[in-house]
């Protein structure tokens, strides 16, 4: 998966410092973990780097988007993280200004109606789908 680019100033606010972000960026992924084992978070510059061994495909997926979802991170290395190969077709999508993941739906499966699938393949990153702000990327299956 290597590298992915986020918004440092938006999302869930985990720390106060950067000396603190590591060990609250880890805690956060282990309370809902998608499926890392052995994870471990260093924080510097803005910059997580997370390693460990992945489930499935998904599970990296959804440790990134965690971790990169979190206000003070601009970056997610993730090539330390052993995974198995993905089995579906992923792409990452961008929240922006008006967005619901109903509107989200029909732009990438054509009803709206399939917003649940989406929130089911993030259901880790988005604890409510009626609460998704702009900047905060989610994993949206095409298969």
């Amino acid at each position: 998966m290597g590298l992915l680019n986020f918004a440092k100033g938006i999302g869930k606010k985990l720390f106060n410092n950067e000396a603190e972000a590591s060990d609250k960026i880890a805690s956060y992924i282990e309370e809902d973990n998608p499926g890392i084992n052995n994870l471990q978070v260093t924080v510097e510059d803005g910059v997580a780097s997370i390693s460990g061994e992945a489930e499935s495909a998904e599970a990296l997926e959804k440790t990134v988007l965690m971790a990169g979802n979190v206000r003070g991170v601009s970056e997610v290395r993730s090539d330390d993280i052993t995974a198995p190969a993905a089995t579906e077709k992923v792409e990452y999508y961008e929240i922006v200004s008006g967005d619901t993941l109903s509107a989200v739906a029909k732009k990438f499966y054509g009803k709206s109606s399939a917003y649940m699938r989406i929130f089911e393949a993030n259901r880790e990153v988005i604890k409510d789908p009626d609460k998704i702000y702009v900047g905060q990327k989610i994993r949206i299956p095409l298969d």
